[in-house]
């Protein structure tokens, strides 16, 4: 039940609050417990729980930082979306639609809608973007 080492045990002297001192002892009183294993536990833990603490203030600043870029990131996907959703419905609205029968049309139309997907095909694997990022965002993300 205790988390003891093999190593020779130190020996402390301590002075606990009355009513805490009694829930000691009657936790002791169970078969196989003793004070020693219960208040060795009993700091483990709270020293494991204190490392946990560390970890988590060394990080923090670090994940909130990347919490926000995220942010960023996540709201300039909603403005493209929005922004794309605009221009398509603008479009269809503008332009009148072709005639069953207008096959030049639609083959004009095929053609430039595969140069368009390749020339988006291209820009994303050479990392190449439409609209510079201004260096202000840059630097913060």
């Amino acid at each position: 039940m205790t988390t003891q080492s093999k190593s020779r045990p130190v020996r402390y002297q301590l002075f606990l609050p009355q009513d805490l001192s009694q829930r000691l002892e009657t936790l002791a009183a169970r078969p196989g417990a003793s004070k020693s294993g219960i208040l060795t536990d009993a700091l483990t833990a709270w020293l494991n729980r204190q490392g946990a603490s560390d970890l988590e203030q060394r990080f923090a600043h670090r994940l909130d930082r990347m919490s926000l870029a995220l942010g960023r990131v996540e709201r300039d996907g909603h403005v493209l979306l929005e922004s794309l959703a605009l221009f398509i419905r603008y479009e269809l609205m503008v332009q009148a639609p072709l005639a069953d029968t207008d096959d030049a049309a639609r083959a004009v139309g095929r053609d430039r809608f595969n140069a368009f997907v390749a020339r988006v095909g291209e820009a994303m694997a050479a990392g190449q973007r439409s609209f510079p990022v201004p260096q202000a965002l840059e630097r913060r993300s």
